[in-house]
């Protein structure tokens, strides 16, 4: 009697469990293109959805992006609770098709990250970063500080692709990290 049970109950929540593809997110557009040269240089992180790998990270984060032949170098650093500096380095490659809008981070080897570019203004000064499960996304900016109107547009943005804009956090940029 109690394998009956079991079996009936079984089969209701299996017949009433969503198909396994109806947890896939949409497709997630990129850019058409990053001129990878012009994208080069420092970034200041101005929001981000929070995750474990920056969890040690109070203020000030930072990227900086240089072109080394195939590759980008890439070096993240912050402001820890203590006041020291964190930095980690690492290198991007480009997906292959994408215009270079599409990279695959390693701080790591042999483990890669996606790292999209979803939204870029035309003077390469604003930025939205995300991956195509919608787990880590960021906005950063040339400058340690955004006017809070291209913030929201960015934040807009990631809405309409299906990113959590209320998750965002907001990055303290309190001083330079020499």
């Amino acid at each position: 009697m109690r394998l009956a049970s079991f079996c009936l109950t079984l089969a209701q929540l299996l017949s009433t469990a969503p198909p396994a593809h109806a947890a896939e997110p949409a497709p997630l557009p990129t850019v058409a293109t990053v001129d990878l040269a012009r994208y080069a240089g420092a970034w200041y992180e101005i929001a981000l959805l929070p995750n474990r790998f920056q969890k040690q990270c109070v203020a000030d984060t930072q990227a900086r992006y240089r072109l080394d032949g195939e590759r980008v170098e890439v070096v993240n650093r912050c402001r820890l609770a203590d006041g020291r500096i964190d930095r980690t380095a690492g290198h991007a490659k480009v997906v292959e098709g994408s215009g270079n809008a599409r990279l695959r981070v390693s701080f790591f080897w042999p483990f890669y990250g996606d790292y999209w570019v979803l939204a870029l203004d035309d003077a390469y000064q604003q930025v939205l970063i995300g991956e195509p499960k919608r787990r880590y996304a960021w906005v950063l900016s040339r400058t340690p500080q955004m006017d809070e109107a291209q913030l929201q547009a960015l934040l807009d943005r990631a809405t309409t692709l299906g990113f959590d804009a209320k998750a965002f956090q907001r990055t303290p940029q309190t001083q330079p990290l020499d």
